[in-house]
């Protein structure tokens, strides 16, 4: 019993030191929480990111299929419901970004320009064509972004980039032509009489307004990347103010560019289904939250290199949920597109990976052209 009383008060010491006293014995190492782990967990920031770029793709391809008219409105309130969910997010202490400041959004109003020129034309693309095509097209914009930023930037191509660049257009070419044979093949009549003439003028006019965002969505990412150095904004600024300033322009857009008869409500929030469609669209504009939130999330737990392949490797699970949710035609012409497209985004990926860990950048760097080089120092005097 004496015995048990000792241990019971036996205290752990730790080595004795010269003086005759004790270093207080280590601290057992406190356990990972579980929220800690889930928040620095890779694979599951990657999924998070994949599956809020597929849910936005989607929600977006299913308002805007049919006879949904209000691209406009649809954009606002996608703005609108960022906004509320980021002040949300602020208030909670999860995001930190600045307050409004009249001087910033005057030189930021410019960028929010074209960020509305670049979702305007993209849903109108998206709404002619199928998410694969779509998505093999939008690799295009990569080609504009890479030159434009060899004229204002010094960027640089390789010849493994160029290679990526080939293929993409390939896949474009691929998938075009597999979208028109489809059509031509599914309907009566022939390119230019019948069903099948009206399926091709649709997708002209998906492939003319695919072209718009391509020229968009490049000027954008540019401009941005040319008057971020201006502000200083990190990622929570710019989706701030970008869907802030946005919120006005959009909506006088839609009041006077759009049609809002009576008719015309009828026909985009059909009777017994206006609370559906709404709630789709307030999904898209929460989905664009997940994707910034997922995104920087993907970076911080990951490497930008990872980061980089992700994004490449994004396009095919976004491609095949075109054909798993909604009809676009899974022919071996539109199927081969899509893989092409998915090797090309494989292959850039891997070229600005080696481009970056080149420590001689002159090293397989394709020569610039007098043309080019003097067009861009015009540029920057």
């Amino acid at each position: 019993m004496a015995d048990d009383k000792k241990r019971d008060h036996t205290i752990e010491l730790g080595d004795r030191q010269p003086n005759n006293t004790f270093e207080a014995a280590p601290k057992p190492a406190p356990m990972p929480s579980s929220s800690a782990s889930t928040m620095n967990n890779p694979p599951l920031s990657i999924l998070a990111y994949c599956g809020s770029s597929i849910l936005m793709t989607c929600t977006n391809k299913f308002v805007l299929t049919g006879t949904f008219n209000l691209n406009f409105f649809l954009l606002a309130i996608q703005s609108v419901v960022c906004i509320i969910a980021i002040q949300t997010l602020k208030f909670m202490g999860i995001a930190k970004f600045r307050d409004f400041n009249t001087d910033e959004a005057r030189k930021w109003f410019p960028i929010s320009l074209l960020l509305i020129g670049m979702i305007y034309t993209g849903s109108k693309a998206i709404q002619f064509l199928s998410i694969p095509v779509y998505t093999i097209f939008k690799n295009l914009t990569i080609i504009l972004i890479a030159y434009g930023e060899v004229l204002w930037f010094g960027g640089s191509v390789t010849s493994m980039t160029l290679l990526s660049f080939g293929l993409m257009v390939f896949s474009s070419i691929v998938a075009a032509w597999a979208d028109i044979s489809h059509a031509l093949s599914s309907h009566s009549g022939d390119s230019t009489t019948g069903e099948a003439a009206d399926k091709v003028a649709t997708l002209n006019a998906g492939y003319v307004w695919m072209l718009f965002n391509c020229f968009c969505s490049a000027a954008y990412v540019l401009g941005m990347r040319k008057r971020i150095k201006l502000t200083n904004f990190k990622d929570f600024d710019t989706m701030f103010y970008n869907n802030l300033l946005s919120i006005p322009v959009l909506l006088v857009c839609s009041l006077f560019l759009e049609n809002w008869s009576s008719a015309n409500i009828a026909v985009n929030f059909p009777p017994g289904q206006e609370t559906k469609v709404l709630t789709v669209m307030i999904i898209s504009g929460l989905s664009s939250v997940f994707i910034s939130y997922s995104s920087a999330w993907c970076v911080r737990v990951t490497s930008s290199t990872t980061y980089s392949m992700v994004g490449a490797l994004n396009k095919l699970p976004i491609a095949i949920s075109g054909l798993v949710f909604f009809d676009a035609p899974a022919t071996l012409a539109s199927v081969s597109a899509i893989f092409i497209g998915f090797v090309s985004g494989v292959v850039y990926a891997v070229a600005k990976m080696w481009q970056s860990k080149s420590k001689d950048q002159g090293k397989g760097v394709l020569p610039t052209s007098a043309s080019v080089q003097s067009m861009r120092d015009s540029l920057k005097s």
